[in-house]
């Protein structure tokens, strides 16, 4: 991992993200009849726009009391989403933490840390060219401390949940993504930057459709 990626001081420096369309012209069996896992992305970046709806369609505020868009046992809501930004226009490259009741991003980790992300997740090149990764975290221990060991289940599910609302939402939008689990747990954390108690869990590669058609 580099070293030239500055952290954050304390102080909350935050991007307004526009709000999130609420209809739009793909149906849900449209979507899930199109979703792919896709490997390949074009050269062309990402708009504000389109992350603030990829990020409200996992984890964005959908009902009263802070309800989200995807179910979570007990409604404790143990995951937290973030943004490895890369070619996101009029935003600068670096590491964001998603705020879905705030429906904006704190800057967590300065820099383009995409590199770093690829080689941590068992040298897939591909994840670093997708113009940004939304990252799934969780806090396993918001769960069971309610549920017990098999609240880790639940929150492991949860994050299914969030990944799939995010895929289809790409569909929806013209935009293709991947899901990688296969990473180094701890270089990824120490990447990011993590509590003690904050496990990565899911990888979102997302862009633009092009490139070489790896589609599976």
């Amino acid at each position: 991992m580099s070293d030239d990626h500055r952290v954050r001081p304390s102080a909350r420096f935050a991007v307004a993200l526009p709000p999130p369309r609420e209809d739009g012209p793909v149906s849900v069996e449209r979507a899930i009849g199109v979703r792919r896992t896709v490997r390949s992305f074009a050269a062309g970046g990402l708009t504000l726009a389109e992350i603030a709806q990829l990020l409200w369609a996992a984890q964005g505020i959908t009902g009263t009391e802070g309800r989200r868009a995807a179910p979570s046992a007990g409604a404790l809501y143990p995951l937290e989403a973030y943004l490895f930004a890369g070619k996101v226009v009029k935003l600068p490259a670096g590491l964001y933490r998603y705020d879905g009741g705030r429906h904006d991003l704190t800057l967590h980790r300065e820099g383009d840390l995409r590199p770093d992300l690829a080689a941590a997740a068992l040298d897939q090149e591909w994840l670093g060219r997708a113009p940004a990764v939304v990252a799934l975290c969780a806090f396993h221990g918001r769960t069971m401390a309610r549920y017990g060991p098999r609240g880790r289940r639940y929150v492991d599910m949860e994050a299914g949940h969030a990944a799939q609302n995010l895929g289809l939402q790409a569909v929806a939008m013209d935009l293709v993504t991947g899901i990688v689990g296969a990473f180094e747990d701890d270089e990824v954390a120490g990447l990011m930057g993590l509590a003690a108690d904050e496990v990565p869990l899911y990888l979102l590669p997302v862009g633009r459709p092009g490139g070489d058609d790896d589609v599976r």
